[in-house]
């Protein structure tokens, strides 16, 4: 570890305290930095937000960067381990099954179901225990603008960006590193594509269609323990998850209630609602309406004995979220010669780099990799910024296509948005399965089941889902060359 004048510099800023900022917060103070700060919109720490309410599955490649923070044991204790998923199935009249999903290798390192709010929590709490001599975290903050100081002879003097406090007080940071982990519409990216001289949008997303692109989303926050009758005989169980089914039909109607498993018994569930964006639950406007149309859906369930009434207020209200095209930014990084011989380096993680929809449950895991190899990066180059980007880029850079082209292709019709597609996917998906399972050697199984191996790169996931579907080209292939030499030899 290098002393604190062996480096570029120790004033650190991170636009973004989700968990890609936090977590890089906590890096950097572990290895010995000094000076960081955070700027973060939430308005406090436990500040809870209904609609980002989602739950996160923290796996391996995850849990390399909570081994060296130290934080696996603590999340172990606050989530609930894959290796003990139960799913109960609800029907509209009243009738319910429990299966235990099976995890296709029961030896590997079981991941972990918790809450947004929880994980942030966990690093929040982290940095208050033991580094706020080093981390602050300043809340309902905004980054506003970053801009290069120039001096008379109009060279580079300094970075600054520009913060908006509480919504009324501006304060300016003069920082020698620089880190967006600001999401998908990050301030630091859009600023460095306006800076990029080279004219080649290295800064700008490369975007990928794929079949969950636009769906919309909102979220239902229901009691920890609620009723799943009319009767209230039974009631749901924090750590096990549920599908509640509508008895609607109509595809613009019908809806179903998915809640995760959570630990702590205090916690609220939450269900995701995904539609498409003509669904009718889109044209609710009113409380009245909202019950009348959750009653209808659900008879199941005691919906105004669930559902309190500024609950569904804010329901009613929010506006939710958008599933995002799968995309990422090619350039990770930017070096900014400022005067006299200063070096200010500036650095993308999170959803500031790739950004896609929940398909395949990366999207924590991918953030919390990007800060795992931006610590390697340090490593190797004794903390020198000058170093450490561009190796940070060449760490990270050969994985970035190859995760967005996963999430555009593992399961994006789970949502059932449409069945024709879902049916054409399923059956792709169940010839990979059987291929494997008879032709190992040929054909690997497919990629939502990769994933969960966190040894193998994205890549190198990617290039097994490429080289069995060249392999089936060539099955494909054969078996019409056999059937035309068939109907050859069958004429004459």
């Amino acid at each position: 570890m290098l002393n604190q004048s062996d480096r570029a510099g120790d004033n650190v800023l991170i636009i973004g305290g989700g968990p890609a900022g936090l977590a890089t917060a906590l890096m950097l103070a572990k290895r010995g930095w000094t000076n960081v700060t955070v700027l973060e919109q939430r308005i406090a720490s436990d500040y809870y937000e209904p609609d980002k309410s989602f739950n996160y599955l923290i796996d391996g490649r995850g849990q390399d960067l909570t081994d060296l923070l130290g934080l696996t044991e603590e999340l172990s204790q606050i989530s609930v381990p894959s290796t003990e998923f139960y799913l109960t199935q609800v029907k509209h009249d009243g009738s319910s099954k429990t299966s235990k999903l099976a995890v296709v290798d029961p030896n590997r390192k079981a991941a972990y179901w918790i809450p947004r709010s929880a994980f942030v929590s966990l690093l929040d709490n982290e940095i208050q225990r033991n580094w706020q001599g080093k981390i602050t975290v300043l809340f309902n903050a905004k980054c506003i603008e970053i801009r290069q100081i120039a001096n008379t002879s109009d060279e580079v003097e300094n970075l600054e960006a520009i913060a908006q406090i509480n919504t009324k007080e501006i304060i300016k940071f003069s920082p020698q590193f620089l880190l967006g982990c600001d999401g998908i519409g990050s301030i630091v990216r859009s600023t460095l594509n306006e800076w990029d001289a080279s004219n080649s949008d290295q800064f700008a997303m490369k975007l990928f269609p794929s079949p969950s692109t636009g769906l919309r989303y909102k979220v239902l926050t229901l009691p920890p323990q609620f009723p799943l009758d009319n009767n209230g005989k039974e009631h749901s169980i924090s750590e096990m998850a549920y599908a509640i089914r509508s008895q609607i039909k109509d595809p613009k109607q019908k809806i179903s209630l998915g809640l995760l498993p959570v630990k702590d018994l205090n916690q609220p569930r939450t269900a995701n609602i995904i539609t498409q964006p003509g669904h009718g639950i889109w044209e609710l406007k009113s409380s009245g309406e909202a019950y009348n149309f959750l009653e209808t859906s659900f008879p199941q369930l005691p919906i105004r004995q669930i559902i309190s009434t500024e609950e569904i207020e804010r329901f009613v209200t929010s506006t939710g979220g958008t599933f995002p095209a799968p995309q990422y930014c090619p350039q990770l990084y930017f070096l900014l010669k400022a005067a006299p011989e200063k070096l200010i380096g500036i650095a993308l993680l999170g959803d500031a780099v790739h950004c896609f929809p929940p398909d395949i449950g990366q999207g924590v895991n991918s953030a919390l990799q990007d800060v795992y190899l931006l610590n390697e990066a340090l490593s190797q180059t004794n903390d020198n910024i000058a170093s450490a980007l561009p190796l940070y880029q060449s760490l990270r850079s050969p994985d970035l296509e190859p995760l967005i082209r996963l999430a555009q292709t593992s399961f994006p019709w789970q949502y059932n948005q449409d069945q024709i597609g879902r049916f054409l996917w399923s059956i792709n998906f169940f010839m990979r399965l059987a291929l494997n399972r008879v032709l190992p050697f040929l054909y690997s199984a497919p990629s939502f089941f990769l994933l969960q191996n966190h040894q193998l790169s994205y890549r190198q996931i990617w290039q097994k889902v490429q080289v069995t579907t060249r392999n089936l080209y060539l099955l494909l292939l054969l078996i019409i060359c056999l059937l035309f030499a068939f109907g050859i030899k069958f004429y004459t």
